[in-house]
């Protein structure tokens, strides 16, 4: 009696303690979800969402990790001039098997939108782990602040309301490993880290720094060997073996795009890769220190919800090392960018590197020191309001400034309607090209495209021209003015739509708020032609801004 007393009052407690966590954790999804829907149904999703739409939805009718949208991105497509293929295996571009484990949830809710579910509750899942791995080693009310700081992360919120990424699994995984890890339960820290590697290729990386902490730190040297030893054959194997299975992509576009500047020829696997960087060590530390203040930026930006304690931790600096290095050996400025899926990564090791550092220095946690966090984690969340990452915000904050370029929210849920509309009339299971903005939607379907791409490789072999072809020319006037990619496609497709209606490929069936339907063989319909005709002199590129 005595003892169920005990675990009574024990249960109590715990429940007493993880109230506000939850109620954090709860506030955080259905705020998260509602923006990531709202994102998604008012057509701001983009070519991302569309890609792994469609390889779920060929992966529930057996054609696992086909993707004719993964196809038009292949160096076959973009290198060779070769035409985009239904049977194209993205496991040749990335190497994410984990994807399996999401596709009887997506069996069940077959739409777009069920991944956007799914990758905000990862996230949000994540954080009640983290949590418990605060716990191990700190009081309730500092492991509340820190899983507040991940709720409030710039690094967190940004990926989480972008397309749906592979990446996003990486903060429940990993936060799951370091509590296994301090637990000392063997079977789930081995477990969580076989799951890790089939992230994707490149998720090895991550490991291979919790490897070296565990081995440098001295808390668990053969493990972290053992660690760092399995993460790099595996990184190597499905670079060099299991991708070039499935495309040449590896080497063909991926390594060289971003690590090209330590390749001697068109081509480069990951050990040329890394022969040309230890062969070169003076192009390496020019590379490194390059664009200090970008990386400066994104270091900040990274730590800013946490009060910068990370950057004071030997722990978190070790955790990154791989991944962290691996951002500043590539090429482009894009990669600092903190709102993109790679922030994400860095995340787990961040904060974990973080609780370590509590744990020595308790009483640093004054209600002073309280005050200047609590500033961090609102100016946090300012700068996720004002960037508004991947358009989230459209409808508040205006996406230029200069030139001024914002939609209202009205306006858009109108374009929308008459969206919908229009992209009723394209049968479920016809192939059809459409405008970046309206891929995921019409993703759901065994071939889909991007304008301009119009000719596609089927099952059988045989190459020939979508049936349908949508295009939304409103959205491309309301961005062209501040955005290089819609100003791209202004420039070429309003001319590819006349080649088409010259040539009689293809006839427009409906024109409505900018949007144009039109079919393979078909005559045009003289209402929607006359449309289009009025409105054509209209879409013309605006000048580039200076």
């Amino acid at each position: 009696m005595l003892q169920f007393q005990g675990f009574r009052e024990f249960w109590a407690k715990r429940h007493l303690e993880m109230q506000p966590v939850l109620r954090l954790a709860a506030f955080f999804f259905v705020v998260m979800l509602l923006l990531a829907l709202h994102r998604h149904l008012t057509l701001y999703a983009s070519y991302d969402q569309g890609i792994f739409n469609q390889l779920f939805w060929n992966g529930i009718h057996g054609k696992f990790f086909q993707s004719s949208l993964s196809s038009v991105l292949s160096g076959a497509v973009v290198i060779d001039q070769q035409v985009p293929t239904v049977s194209y295996h993205r496991l040749g571009q990335h190497f994410d098997p984990m994807l399996l484990l999401w596709l009887p949830i997506y069996a069940l809710f077959p739409y777009a939108a069920t991944l956007v579910v799914i990758q905000v509750t990862q996230v949000a899942v994540a954080g009640l782990v983290l949590y418990a791995l605060a716990r191990q080693y700190l009081q309730p009310a500092l492991a509340y602040w820190i899983t507040a700081s991940y709720y409030g992360s710039v690094a967190v919120i940004g990926p989480t309301f972008s397309n749906f990424h592979d990446l996003s699994q990486i903060p429940l995984l990993l936060f799951s490993l370091f509590l296994a890890l301090e637990k000392r339960w063997w079977w789930l820290f081995w477990l969580t880290a076989g799951l890790t590697l089939l992230v994707r290729e490149d998720a090895g990386i991550l490991l291979f720094s919790i490897g070296l902490y565990l081995a440098l730190s001295r808390r668990f040297p053969i493990v972290g060997i053992v660690l760092c030893s399995v993460s790099f054959a595996y990184v190597m194997a499905a670079t060099n073996v299991f991708m070039p299975l499935f495309s040449r992509d590896i080497s063909q576009r991926f390594m060289v795009e971003r690590f090209g500047h330590f390749a001697t020829g068109n081509e480069a696997s990951t050990f040329d890769i890394l022969g040309g960087i230890l062969s070169n060590p003076l192009r390496l530390i020019a590379h490194v220190f390059s664009s200090f203040d970008l990386k400066l930026s994104y270091m900040l930006a990274q730590t800013l919800s946490l009060a910068f304690v990370p950057l004071i931790s030997p722990s978190a600096w070790m955790m990154i090392s791989a991944p962290l290095a691996q951002l500043l050996l590539q090429g482009g400025d894009s990669r600092f960018s903190v709102y993109i899926r790679y922030a994400i990564t860095l995340v787990p090791g961040l904060f974990y590197g973080a609780i370590l550092w509590w744990s020595a220095h308790p009483k640093a946690f004054r209600p002073r020191f309280k005050k200047i966090w609590l500033g961090f984690i609102i100016l946090s969340l300012l700068v996720v309001l004002l960037k508004s990452p991947h358009r989230v915000f459209y409808f508040v904050m205006p996406d230029s400034f200069q030139p001024w370029v914002q939609v209202p929210l009205l306006r858009q849920w109108s374009h929308v309607a008459s969206a919908r509309s229009l992209l009723r009339q394209v049968p479920t299971d016809a192939s059809v090209s459409a405008t970046t903005y309206l891929v995921p939607p019409l993703s759901s379907r065994r071939t889909t495209l991007r304008m301009p791409f119009l000719q596609f490789r089927n099952d059988q072999d045989q190459v020939e021209n979508v049936e349908y072809i949508v295009a939304d020319f409103w959205h491309l006037q309301q961005y062209q003015p501040a955005f290089r990619e819609e100003r791209g496609y202004m420039e070429i497709l309003p001319a590819k739509i006349d080649d088409l209606l010259a040539q009689n490929q293809y006839g427009i069936q409906s024109f409505e708020d900018g949007i144009v339907l039109m079919q393979r063989e078909q005559p045009s319909q003289p209402a929607a032609l006359a449309q289009w005709k009025a409105l054509r002199p209209t879409y013309v590129p605006t000048p580039r801004p200076n």
